[in-house]
């Protein structure tokens, strides 16, 4: 994986290969960091990366702006990776090894952006994206990002849906 954009362009990361994840593919992330350049500015937002595997979109966003970033998986491995790149790039990830509903349901911070990018076969993406919603962790004007198969279809008239080759995109602007 590489680094599209921002301070650290063209910068390749080589995740160990022992690691549970599914990166987004470099096509898919430039795409969606078009689309959300053209509507948020990133400077001193706050950004929540679920399932956030191998730190992928923490990096992008953290290459191109001062924000804060959360990000939250299950596997040690995939922390311990994800903090040691942020130690080596000098940049302001926060991470956190946790369930992502249990991260959702405990706390008590709002954020600018939400990505969310769990396996493709995550049962629970209905669920979480409603619990995301209740729970008002997004700021007013913030979105929620879904990254998913073709195999999960929401619906809701309110999401914009984003297809780049098997990459999907559900994004709501809240």
């Amino acid at each position: 994986m590489r680094i599209i954009s921002g301070f650290h362009k063209g910068k390749k990361i080589q995740a160990p290969k022992n690691l549970p994840i599914r990166p987004t593919t470099d096509r898919a992330k430039e795409s969606l960091f078009n689309i959300l350049k053209n509507r948020y500015i990133f400077e001193n937002k706050k950004i929540l990366d679920l399932f956030s595997g191998s730190g992928n979109i923490s990096f992008e966003f953290s290459s191109r702006a001062n924000v804060e970033i959360t990000a939250v998986d299950n596997n040690i491995n995939c922390i311990e990776f994800i903090t040691k790149i942020n130690k080596e790039l000098n940049y302001n990830i926060n991470t956190i090894q946790s369930d992502c509903r249990n991260f959702i349901n405990n706390t008590n911070e709002k954020f600018d952006i939400v990505f969310m990018d769990p396996p493709y076969h995550y049962a629970e993406y209905h669920i979480l994206r409603k619990l995301i919603i209740e729970k008002n962790i997004i700021n007013k004007n913030g979105c929620l990002i879904i990254e998913h198969d073709r195999n999960t279809i929401f619906e809701d008239d309110t999401i914009d849906l984003r297809k780049y080759g098997k990459v999907y995109f559900s994004i709501s602007h809240l």
